[in-house]
């Protein structure tokens, strides 16, 4: 079963605990010293979920993708639930789950560089605006690199790797992004084309268009990896990334030209693509 940290107080809406709870499945996994040992010389990827996810979502969403991971016999998946679920009105209060990004970020840093430092290595891959816990997360991280990181469907403006984390960037070994043209969650949610765009502040990670439709801005971190665009062919849209069903693709080793057909469930093909990413960066 699944490993989760689970920073959420509440099933559904509200902030961040006080404490990180270990879970194994849904299930409450009170064995600190136990779950420690399984981290001890693993290569660790830690997934965070997007906005308007509550907790069994988030559970499902992991449970099943993580079965279409191919991370090597050294690796260990862990999911991480956080309150990023809508508290007013669905998918368009997402810039205001921004100070839970942040909180649950601050939780997750200290419970990482309390209990994770025996990990041979730490990677992470969001989705979402996950890509905003995972950037705030490895900014307070006191490890001074991280392996691996995979920002899939970012609501997070195009120039946050230039700009708001150009320095948290530079600790990354590795980086790739996901992004698709065919994402209508965020064409229309996110500020560029969103009514509620009035409302964001100077400053704002979410004043221009999303990493997770147009792509990084220039200048682009010498540690991108990839190519980010998913073929337009395949209209990938924001819920196609994660979750899905237990048939696995064969790891890819890049984007795919345009004529290569639609996968068959595309949660599977970005768990390959993750997969294969991860294992490059650590030359498994």
């Amino acid at each position: 079963m699944t490993w989760f940290l689970d920073l959420r107080a509440n099933g559904v809406g509200g902030t961040p605990a006080k404490q990180v709870t270990l879970r194994q499945g849904m299930g409450y996994y009170p064995n600190l010293q136990e779950f420690l040992f399984q981290i001890r010389g693993r290569d660790v990827l830690i997934g965070t979920h997007g906005f308007n996810v509550d907790r069994t979502d988030g559970f499902l969403a992991f449970s099943n993708w993580e079965k279409l991971l191919d991370l090597g016999d050294n690796a260990l998946f862990i999911g991480v639930l956080w309150p990023g679920d809508s508290r007013w009105i669905p998918v368009l209060d997402y810039p205001f789950e921004d100070t839970e990004a942040i909180d649950s970020a601050t939780l997750l840093a200290e419970f990482l560089d309390l209990h994770f430092s025996d990990a041979t290595s730490l990677s992470f891959v969001s989705h979402s605006l996950g890509a905003r816990m995972v950037l705030e997360t490895i900014s307070k991280l006191k490890r001074e690199k991280v392996a691996q990181v995979t920002l899939m469907a970012g609501a997070i403006s195009n120039d946050c790797l230039a700009t708001t984390y150009r320095a948290t960037v530079l600790r990354i070994e590795s980086l790739a992004v996901l992004a698709s043209h065919g994402d209508h969650v965020l064409e229309l949610a996110f500020p560029v084309g969103n009514p509620a765009a009035g409302l964001i502040t100077e400053g704002s990670p979410y004043q221009g268009g999303a990493l997770g439709r147009y792509g990084p801005l220039p200048p682009l971190p010498s540690n991108l990896r990839t190519a980010w665009h998913i073929p337009d062919a395949w209209k990938c849209d924001h819920g196609d990334y994660v979750g899905g069903n237990e048939i696995k693709y064969p790891c890819p080793a890049n984007l795919p030209a345009p004529s290569i057909p639609v996968p068959r469930t595309l949660a599977a093909w970005t768990a390959a693509f993750v997969s294969t990413q991860f294992r490059k960066a650590l030359g498994r």
